[in-house]
């Protein structure tokens, strides 16, 4: 709760109003990625441990590798390309994701400014 002295008479005007709209719409936008990059990453990890596990495979075994909903057998130097493959397309995922968020946050940066400019401790624009 704001104290009197914290309080701002500023009237919010339509433009104002489209600001604070428009750094809604950027930071629940911003929430997204965040999830998908941390669900990315997450994949990356468990790719890199793949990896290192087969490392360690026998090279004249096949290995059952999955895709879409099924598994197939292919020789270990196959599943190592595709597994290699994997990982840099998410890593190019994640750079595509890490620079957007970065867009994201200059946006809402100046948005802030702007606001915070304005109103004060009147307004709240941060994550909880």
């Amino acid at each position: 709760m704001l104290t009197q002295d914290e309080e701002v008479e500023a009237e919010v005007t339509w433009e104002d109003q489209q600001n604070i709209n428009s750094f809604s719409k950027l930071n629940s936008k911003f929430s997204d990625l965040e999830e998908m990059y941390e669900a990315k990453k997450q994949e990356k990890e468990f790719l890199d441990d793949l990896a290192s596990e087969l490392e360690l495979a026998d090279e004249t075994e096949l290995v059952k590798y999955k895709i879409g909903d099924a598994f197939i057998s292919i020789p270990l130097e196959q599943a190592q390309e595709r597994i290699e493959r994997d990982q840099n397309l998410i890593l190019e995922e994640l750079n595509k994701f890490k620079e957007e968020m970065d867009s994201l946050t200059d946006q809402m940066g100046k948005l802030k400014s702007l606001l915070y400019g304005k109103f004060g401790k009147a307004i709240n624009l941060e994550k909880d």
